[in-house]
């Protein structure tokens, strides 16, 4: 089956998080796309029981196109710690526990990993692109690098402060948010998306 082209001129950011929305609308101001983020519609937050990223990003963008009648697109990503085997992975979130409290999150990964002098680690982003009829079409990105011990930076989110991309002296908590997004698992895996399913306006 062909990739589906995204023609409509309306789209549902199926996300609570405002980092997430944030990075998402910029990527897609250049199709102009008029976009509206879940929270923003008060669309309800679906359990994300999926074994894999693809798995939660399908589960969240089939339930905010059902339930607002528009396309949706949905990202769910996290970080992936070598020596952790791949944790906390699609539990990134859940280690911030029901605060979302992510400096609780990044205490956990260093306590997890004291024990090991340099630790690998990468980010990985899957989106989902669903319509109302079910159609979904689904990407995956990544971006590798290393841990770093104790955070630095305040810009960004979730465990950006503590992780520094292969070849760069920065954490993406201490980038600019441009430059972040640019080299970013997120944009990664958009430029697959754009690729298959969108065109400039």
């Amino acid at each position: 089956m062909s990739t589906r082209l995204f023609t409509e001129d309306r789209l549902v950011i199926a996300s609570h998080n405002t980092g997430k929305v944030r990075e998402i609308a910029a990527l897609l101001e250049p199709f102009g796309v008029d976009v509206a983020s879940a929270a923003s519609m008060d669309l309800p937050e679906p359990e994300e029981t999926g074994d894999t990223f693809i798995d939660n990003a399908v589960i969240k963008a089939q339930a905010s196109a059902q339930a607002s009648g528009m396309p949706a697109l949905s990202d769910d990503s996290g970080l992936c710690v070598d020596v952790l085997g791949g944790a906390p992975g699609v539990f990134s979130a859940r280690w911030a526990g029901p605060d979302k409290d992510f400096d609780v999150a990044m205490q956990k990964v260093m306590e997890a990993t004291a024990d090991f002098e340099t630790c690998k680690a990468h980010f990985v982003c899957a989106l989902a692109l669903c319509w109302p009829d079910g159609r979904t079409e689904t990407f995956e990105g990544y971006v590798h690098g290393q841990l770093v011990w104790p955070p630095r930076g305040n810009q960004g989110f979730g465990y950006d402060p503590m992780f520094e991309p292969e070849g760069h002296p920065l954490t993406f908590g201490e980038m600019d948010p441009a430059k972040k997004t640019a080299m970013s698992h997120r944009s990664d895996a958009f430029r697959k998306l754009v690729a298959r399913c969108f065109q400039p306006a």
